[in-house]
């Protein structure tokens, strides 16, 4: 399913053939069949899918959109339209498939366009977005002119969804997402111009050392795009929950921006800047017919907005950007 030999081709132009070297077994190990009870039947779909040559690609708008209505018959229409709903929860998106419009969980556009105003323009970069879900921002970042864009996400359903929307655009664009962990990459590897972390730092254990990892994967000079919660405080204030974070169990820590902001600076980054600071609202994120199931609406306080079902405060999202030395 991989277009590996374009990808190793990437890789090793780049020098990064340690990397190249050791992914056939990393990814023969992540894409095991009995990793999911639904991995053959989402393979099949994949395998199976008719391949276009002349329809329409645009990654360039809120909606990433491939194809029209008008390039399938009524019956392929239909089809395809289950088809896409046995990949369901999609959770990051818009898209829109040949005429199917998909309302994923997140209108993850809305934070396209709040980032987009002053990150680093991405024409001609080397761009590796850590934590990439079923990869739309990778589209997005193909769209903004990257020259090559690598996801990495060990959910195998995101996974199979980029699979199959890669399958739906044709062709071999350079975009890429693989089933693996930041911590599965070669370090240091030093190729990317730009690193993507959006929506991470969060779920991992060590704060610190995701964000070592992350500049590990930056040129000298590369630019980290970091996405994640905080909270409000000042220096040295962090949030642990004690079990659950707005419903989710694998939330760890949730710093200050001025606590985040220390850790950028203690791991070596310069130039750091706030450049957003968003709450998440039920507009932005919630449930759809192709996410049916509990969203950020079931886990605020019915009574209070302001914070959790817990009692914690409620999510608030901060972009930062910061340079490699």
């Amino acid at each position: 399913m991989i277009d590996t030999e374009n990808l190793y081709r990437i890789l090793r132009v780049h020098k990064a053939t340690a990397w190249a070297d050791i992914l056939p077994p990393q990814l023969a190990t992540a894409l095991q069949p009995g990793r999911h009870k639904l991995f053959p039947v989402w393979k099949e779909i994949i395998e199976n899918q008719k391949e276009f040559s002349d329809h329409e690609r645009l990654l360039t708008e809120d909606t990433v959109r491939i194809g029209s209505t008008h390039d399938l018959s009524g019956q392929e229409h239909a089809l395809l339209k289950i088809q896409l709903e046995s990949f369901q929860p999609w959770r990051k998106g818009p898209f829109d498939f040949f005429g199917i419009h998909i309302d994923t969980e997140w209108r993850s556009d809305w934070k396209w366009r709040r980032l987009m105003p002053h990150i680093a323009p991405l024409d001609n970069r080397m761009v590796l977005d850590v934590g990439c879900g079923n990869g739309y921002f990778c589209w997005r970042m193909l769209g903004a002119g990257a020259k090559c864009v690598i996801g990495i996400d060990p959910l195998l359903l995101n996974f199979m969804q980029f699979q199959l929307i890669r399958k739906l655009h044709g062709g071999a664009p350079p975009v890429f997402v693989l089933p693996l962990g930041i911590e599965d990459l070669p370090s240091p590897l030093k190729i990317f111009d730009t690193v993507f972390s959006m929506g991470v730092l969060y779920h991992r254990r060590s704060p610190i050392d995701h964000l070592l990892e992350l500049k590990n994967c930056l040129t000298p000079g590369g630019e980290l795009v970091l996405e994640t919660l905080i909270i409000d405080g000042g220096n040295n204030t962090v949030l642990m929950p004690e079990d659950r974070y707005a419903g989710m169990r694998n939330v760890w820590f949730v710093p200050s921006s001025h606590t985040l902001i220390s850790w950028l600076s203690r791991c070596g980054f310069h130039n750091i800047r706030l450049v957003d600071v968003t709450k998440t609202t039920v507009e932005e994120q919630r449930s759809t017919a192709w996410m049916p199931f509990h969203s950020l609406q079931d886990h605020l306080d019915p009574d209070n907005s302001a914070l959790t079902v817990e009692g914690l405060p409620a999510p608030l999202r901060a972009i930062f950007l910061a340079e490699a030395p």
